[in-house]
């Protein structure tokens, strides 16, 4: 039986010959280790890929640090934090928050339907045991219980009266009396079956709670109805077009702001070229400034720069305006200058910091020290909301939140990112520091510098936020719908399914009910004069008046 062990690199290297110069073996030494510390780099590489690879599937989303490994930069913190005396910006002494009320039931809303059912005792109880009288009723306890009645399905009628005259002379010389009938209302889809309460149920089902139309059928089917889900799809994509007025003035609105928020996510597709097999199309959200404020979605076929450009164009050209996006290449046209305008790239600090923590497994010393430094730039945030909220609402000293905002930034963090970026630049291995270049936190400083310039734009300007996460969570309703439907049936679906988005979106953005809005505006939007479109727009829509119950 052979005893030879498998052959490898070492192996080999042991069975050779040996050079016998010493300065031989030096260089084979030194290549040796220079291909180990290549390895050891690979390796991390790969585990670091893995760590993210594994935690996007399993792992929680959310990007918290262990409060140990905090604890060992405390006096870093303590340094940092100590915010430079401003007296005119310290929020006034405010009262102790009130303690909870512990964990019991709430109270329910007051403007809920309400049933009495009233308990009274058996017959045989009223009486009083010691002198026989009836007790008579001194109060009562109420307990509130709360039910649910299912959805009704209902049949609408529409009946248009006829009128006609027997006697007139004209009736007879014609041969017949002259009849009248009432006119058709108009109807957002003509001839259609569907109401508009069955078509804002079908589009908020859908765009909003994230139904696929396969169980919006079954449960339609519960309630007696046969609906396919092909016939939905149809409802919705008419519906669409026609919002689509009202859809392409939250467009305009959009872009007279001075601020525009906006980021993409992919959606899958059906390819009609290659039948059974899905394409990538891309869902984006633009969100308008507080004066604007509408939050429209686009769908392109691609992820290609012709979206945003398209959108885009000659926005800014009366004037310099700001774009909140991330570091994607299909912005740099706008930012030149190529769609028109005159548009300043102000980066997101949640996706620098996002790059830091994914590199936190093959460096946690340097990681823990960067997001605490990021944490920091996050605090003056928080204190000039608290401020804000301090003041009084009324009155000669109030200031604007973007006013409060600006003037913490310019005196807290401008200081501690000047400190931020001179320690980013000295972890790298060039500079004297142990970050080696193409290491994840190599990566991770590399693009922080690289975004540098439009990282600290939002500390001139009050009114441009830290980060970018508004139009991320604004696109999270399509991350979560696509894992319910799963993919968008043509690119045509996903062009209906950015009109709807956009209603349900800016309805959310606003507290209004979108089943209430889309069923309102359905019923109204055809007869709705032109030139007062505007008034159906979620952020100026009113609840129409319940007319008064007519007296008995």
């Amino acid at each position: 039986m052979s005893t030879d062990a498998p052959t490898t690199p070492t192996s080999t290297l042991a069975a050779a010959a040996l050079p016998a110069d010493l300065s031989a073996c030096h260089a084979l030494i030194r290549q040796l280790l220079e291909a180990q510390q290549q390895s050891v780099r690979t390796i991390a590489r790969l585990e670091n890929h893995l760590q993210q690879l594994l935690r996007r599937v399993y792992g929680r989303s959310a990007e918290k640090l262990d409060a140990n490994q905090l604890a060992l930069f405390e006096k870093m913190l303590a340094d940092l934090a100590a915010p430079t005396a401003c007296p005119e910006l310290a929020p006034a002494a405010t009262a102790p928050a009130p303690k909870p009320n512990g964990h019991g039931r709430r109270r329910l809303a007051a403007d809920l339907p309400r049933s009495r059912v009233v308990i009274d005792l058996p017959e045989d109880q009223k009486p009083c045991p010691c002198c026989g009288n009836p007790r008579k009723c001194i109060g009562e306890e109420v307990t509130e219980k709360l039910d649910w009645e299912p959805a009704k399905v209902l049949v609408i009628e529409e009946v248009r009266l006829k009128y006609g005259c027997r006697d007139c002379e004209q009736a007879a010389a014609e041969g017949g009396p002259q009849i009248v009938t009432a006119d058709k209302p108009l109807s957002a889809i003509e001839k259609g079956l569907a109401a508009p309460g069955l078509l804002a149920h079908v589009i908020v089902s859908k765009y909003c709670d994230h139904l696929p139309l396969h169980r919006l059928e079954r449960i339609l089917e519960r309630h007696g109805i046969d609906i396919a889900r092909s016939t939905m799809c149809d409802w919705a994509a008419q519906s669409a077009e026609a919002l689509r007025p009202i859809y392409d003035l939250m467009v305009q609105e959009v872009l007279r702001s001075r601020v525009i928020h906006t980021d993409d996510t992919p959606v899958g597709v059906l390819d009609k070229e290659k039948p059974g097999t899905t394409k990538t199309g891309r869902f984006w959200a633009y969100l308008g400034d507080l004066r604007n404020p509408s939050t429209v979605f686009t769908y392109t076929a691609s992820r290609s720069r012709d979206g945003p450009m398209e959108f885009l164009k000659d926005w800014g050209k009366d004037g310099r305006v700001y774009l909140q996006a991330d570091a994607f290449g299909g912005y740099d046209g706008i930012y030149r200058g190529e769609a028109g305008g005159q548009v300043t790239e102000v980066a997101c600090w949640a996706h620098a910091r996002r790059k830091v923590y994914e590199a936190r497994t093959t460096d946690a010393a340097v990681s823990t020290q960067a997001l605490a430094y990021i944490r920091l730039l996050y605090d003056v945030e928080d204190r000039a909301r608290a401020a804000f909220n301090a003041q009084p609402s009324e009155g000669e000293g109030a200031r604007s939140l973007a006013a409060i905002r600006v003037a913490l930034r310019q005196e807290q963090a401008v200081p501690r990112l000047r400190q931020f970026r001179g320690w980013l630049e000295s972890q790298r291995v060039e500079r004297g520091g142990s970050v080696l270049p193409k290491s994840p936190m190599g990566q991770a400083i590399t693009y922080v510098l690289n975004q540098w310039e439009a990282l600290v734009v939002y500390t001139t300007d009050g009114e441009l936020a830290i980060d970018n996460n508004a139009s991320e969570n604004a696109l999270r309703r399509v991350a979560v719908g696509r894992k319910n439907w799963l993919f968008c049936g043509s690119d045509a679906g996903g062009r209906t399914a950015a009109v709807l988005f956009s209603l349900i979106a800016t309805c959310q953005r606003h507290h209004v009910n979108p089943f209430d809005y889309l069923r309102d505006v359905l019923a109204r939007i055809a007869a709705h004069p032109k030139k007062d479109l505007a008034q159906l727009l979620p952020n100026r829509w009113q609840t129409p008046a319940v007319p008064a119950a007519a007296p008995a």
